[in-house]
C-alpha cells in the first residue's frame, strides 16, 4: 500500500515498518514481513505490505494511520570464518529446544 511518504534514512540506521498496535487489535491485518526493513540507501516512496487474514474485506481510508516507522541503529558484523563453533547449552536445538 503506497504511503505517499519518502524519506532519507541516515547511513548506519534502518527504518522498521510496523502495524499500529491499536489497528492490529481491532482488525485482522498483519504485515507479513514485520517489521519491514527500509535500508538507508533506499530512495523512494515507502510502501506498507499489509495482508488481511480475516474472512471479511477490510477498507482502509486514504490518510488512515495504519503503520508506524521506527528508526533504529544497524550494527554491522565483522565475519570471521572458523573451523568449529564454541559450544552452548542449547547446541543445535531448534525451535522449542530451550528446555522451557
Amino acid at each position: 500500500m503506497p504511503s505517499g511518504i519518502a524519506i532519507a534514512i541516515p547511513e548506519g540506521y534502518e527504518g522498521q515498518v510496523r502495524l499500529r498496535s491499536g489497528l492490529a487489535s481491532r482488525l485482522p491485518l498483519i504485515i507479513p514481513n514485520s517489521p519491514g526493513t527500509i535500508d538507508s540507501d533506499y530512495r523512494g516512496e515507502i510502501q506498507i505490505l499489509i495482508t488481511n487474514i480475516g474472512p471479511e474485506a477490510v477498507e482502509i481510508s486514504p490518510g488512515a494511520r495504519i503503520a508506524q516507522l521506527v528508526i533504529a541503529p544497524v550494527v554491522r558484523a565483522d565475519w570471521c570464518e572458523v573451523e568449529e563453533l564454541p559450544p552452548t547449552g542449547r547446541a543445535s536445538g531448534g525451535f522449542g529446544h530451550t528446555g522451557t
